[in-house]
């Protein structure tokens, strides 16, 4: 032990040696600051620099907007703000067009450049006549549903009555742009949806409501039991329209949306569809 501290011995007198760094006047040569460091204070001062550069660059990138420069960073949670962003531009445009348009009309018709719109006269009886022509089936057309009906009289191959799922017609539940897919994978049964605030929200089919309540992680719940073994669930509404036991139709309003336009997915309109249990992608039967 005493050997290998001998052989160290050197090494850290050297460390410890310290060295006098003078400032000196150019034309007096007169000393006018110094300072002692050994090269271990350096390796002390360096490192102290180093660390607290690193830990001042991190707190402005974790609380400045400087992050947004960085390629790669928060590129993945920009995409809900970007499409809430641009709707709203599109609204604001639209609304502008509107507003342009309504000022035109008002400057010509002060002005006096705005005519009188002319009502011309409908002939009902023409029209009439016109339209029984229109109705009326051709001798090629009439021989055509004759003989395709003679000949499906009795073919009872050409009729399924087993459903299947096209032709079941979903709507939409709601209007808006769907932030977030359905991801088995991470256990999202169903889809996200940016919406305007306060949008209606639509049963996708004929059905009975089963349920109804409020829930501190999705605000306002409705489902929909179908007749097609189908259950549509509609999460994060302001508002419930209808109770436990009504019968609803394809379209109709059951629920109001809240702000779902707000910056987190998890208080955006929520949509799930399952059917004998296991969740359903609503991309794959609903066009949004």
């Amino acid at each position: 032990m005493k050997v290998t501290l001998d052989k160290f011995k050197p090494f850290i007198q050297k460390m410890r040696f310290k060295y006098r760094v003078s400032v000196l006047n150019e034309n007096t040569l007169e000393e006018s600051w110094h300072v002692r460091l050994s090269r271990f204070s350096v390796f002390l001062f360096g490192s102290a620099f180093f660390l607290l550069t690193f830990t001042v660059l991190t707190i402005l990138i974790f609380t400045t907007p400087i992050s947004r420069y960085l390629p790669g960073y928060g590129e993945s949670g920009n995409r809900a703000n970007i499409i809430a962003e641009s709707m709203r531009t599109d609204s604001l445009v639209q609304q502008v067009d509107l507003q342009e348009g309504y000022i035109d009309i008002i400057k010509g018709i002060i002005t006096g450049k705005t005519k009188p719109d002319s009502i011309a006269s409908l002939d009902s009886i023409a029209l009439k006549q016109r339209a029984k022509v229109f109705l009326e089936k051709s001798r090629r057309e009439k021989a055509f549903c004759e003989k395709f009906e003679k000949d499906e009289k009795y073919n009872l191959a050409s009729i399924d009555t087993k459903p299947t799922e096209s032709t079941y017609i979903f709507f939409r539940p709601t209007r808006g742009v769907i932030s977030s897919s359905y991801n088995l994978a991470e256990r999202q049964f169903g889809i996200y949806m940016i919406t305007s605030p306060n949008e209606s929200v639509m049963s996708v089919q004929d059905g009975t409501i089963v349920y109804e309540a409020f829930t501190f992680d999705f605000g306002f719940v409705i489902q929909v039991q179908h007749e097609n073994n189908y259950l549509s669930i509609y999460k994060n509404n302001t508002r419930l329209l209808k109770k436990v036991g009504d019968e609803v139709k394809a379209g109709e309003c059951i629920a109001i949306t809240g702000d779902a336009s707000g910056k987190k997915a998890g208080s955006q309109f929520y949509f799930e569809l399952w059917k004998q249990g296991k969740s359903v992608d609503p991309e794959e039967l609903i066009i949004f």
